[in-house]
């Protein structure tokens, strides 16, 4: 017998879980309790603070949605206008010393024009081989070269997404991309190159919000704190140790044993089959693979300069430095860094020399959050990359050699991106059936591996979906139709709609009237 007996358990409390935990909690029908090994809530969303008062999210996080029910929670979570910002996104690609706006393949017209040359050549090549292709791409390389040409992918896609995914394009497959990259007009980019002009803004996330403060990880600690108590076992109480899929019980490492009817999982995928000591999981999950992410930040002394301005996030293809994005955190929030009237010292200066004083003085200050990814095909040297992200700063005049740093901040997260390569889907076909065979539904960014479905507000649906699939049988749109819930506004859940489980109509019909 366990010690504890629920109809629906939870492992995690990152969106995907509180996802779950937001509808079971909603639709008030199965027993249910969530787990987290961390003492706060938001997993790969959350947000640390360093000594100093300067804050970085887990990765560049913003918020924007697809869905209706997310929206509904998370305004419930933070409900006060003055909870959020509201931003026009900012980006540019950093490319020979100047800022191409982004997306770079749709602002060629920056480009030196020897390069403009070249990517016009490769556009035009690509469009006439376009028109008579009968087969489609095999994997990410094959994409750019048919959709961008030969120049576009040797300038900017191929450097660019080696840097981002630590894998080389060609051990890519293409079905995840969607609207996660941009396709380029030809037709717009050769008037654009003629006109001198630039494009517009482009994706889902040209207007996002950002929590006003605790940054990111905030959204989530207040979402759990809509959630009963009860429910929830956080910090070392809360610890899995083992997943017993048999029996269906779960061992915490505490020694509490929890039995369960379903269980949720949002932990990554590969962890999971090996609290589960399966051998035959194990060995297929080891198809699935990942890359690490190193989140870097560089806390400023001094007034924003004006070159910086009102930049969001900033991509970096070149060699030049290490990292491949980099975040105005300062911009996002005025309470993502100590207040002016805060006397910090200076650590040293961004060259590394001495500071001048080792007084504590007043700011104004500001931050940037850099990304480095990692992997078997990409090795990085950990021992020197905070140095070497402050000196590829430096090489792209993003800072001077004689700023003063007031703080800095590095954590590896071991899981950062869940690689779409080309043996993914024969894995997950095959994985996520035979789990949910045995009673256990892995949702999340890593418990379900798909990238595509891998943002905040994919992932808290993921876990929304898998309640209502185990309760009433509905489809999971999010986990098995990226493209669909992507192209279009999803307003089927309300937070404010009552839930009727399969079989269960409402007690009072709408007369015709009413309706």
């Amino acid at each position: 017998m366990a010690d504890i007996k629920v109809d629906v358990l939870v492992i995690g409390a990152g969106p995907t879980g509180l996802g779950a935990a937001k509808r079971l909690n909603h639709i008030n029908g199965p027993s249910w309790l969530i787990l987290d090994a961390n003492e706060k809530a938001g997993g790969l969303a959350s947000t640390d603070v360093t000594p100093e008062g300067f804050l970085y999210d887990v990765g560049g996080h913003v918020i924007f949605s697809h869905y209706k029910y997310f929206d509904d929670c998370i305004d419930e979570a933070l409900p006060k206008p003055d909870d959020w910002y509201t931003h026009q996104r900012i980006s540019y690609v950093r490319y020979k010393g100047q800022w191409v706006p982004y997306p770079f393949q749709n602002n060629i017209s920056m480009l030196p024009k020897e390069d403009q040359v070249k990517c016009i050549d490769g556009l035009i090549d690509a469009a006439m081989a376009a028109r008579v292709a009968t087969d489609k791409p095999k994997n990410f390389d094959e994409w750019i070269l048919r959709t961008c040409g030969e120049g576009v992918a040797d300038v900017f896609m191929r450097p660019y997404n080696y840097k981002v995914w630590a894998v080389p394009t060609t051990k890519m497959q293409c079905q995840w991309l969607g609207e996660r990259v941009a396709a380029p007009d030809v037709k717009l980019v050769t008037r654009n190159v003629i006109l001198n002009k630039t494009a517009g803004n482009w994706g889902p996330n040209a207007t996002f919000r950002f929590p006003a403060r605790d940054g990111t990880g905030g959204i989530w600690i207040a979402v759990s704190d809509t959630l009963p108590e009860k429910n929830k076992r956080y910090g070392e109480k809360g610890e899995v140790t083992k997943v017993d899929a048999d029996k269906k019980v779960v061992t915490l490492k505490d020694g509490t044993t929890i039995g369960y009817d379903k269980l949720i999982n949002t932990m990554a995928v590969d962890h999971l089959v090996e609290k589960m000591g399966s051998q035959e999981l194990i060995t297929l999950s080891k198809g699935l693979y990942y890359s690490s992410t190193h989140v870097i930040g560089v806390g400023i002394r001094g007034e924003r300069p004006e070159r910086i301005g009102d930049k969001c996030w900033l991509y970096f293809p070149e060699d030049n430095c290490p990292f491949y994005r980099a975040t105005i955190f300062s911009n996002y929030s005025p309470y993502n860094q100590p207040q002016a009237d805060v006397k910090l010292p200076t650590l040293y200066k961004a060259d590394g020399s001495k500071a001048d004083s080792s007084e504590a003085k007043p700011g104004p200050y500001w931050s940037i959050m850099l990304e480095v990814s990692q992997s078997t095909m990409k090795p990085v040297d950990e021992e020197n990359i905070l140095r070497d992200c402050i000196q590829g700063l430096i090489n792209t005049e993003m800072i001077k050699p004689e700023d003063e740093i007031i703080s800095t901040y590095h954590r590896k997260f071991d899981h950062g991106y869940p690689t779409p390569s080309l043996e993914r889907e024969g894995v997950l076909k095959e994985l996520l059936p035979k789990l949910q065979a045995q009673g256990i539904w892995s949702r999340g960014r890593f418990g379900s591996w798909r990238y595509e479905v891998g943002n905040q507000d994919h992932s808290f649906m993921l876990g929304v979906e898998a309640v209502d699939n185990i309760v009433s049988g509905a489809v999971e749109l999010t986990l098995n139709y990226p493209d669909f819930v992507n192209s279009r506004a999803n307003t089927e859940r309300r937070l404010d709609q009552p839930f009727y489980s399969a079989g269960t109509p409402p007690k009072e019909l709408p007369s015709r009237e009413r309706a």
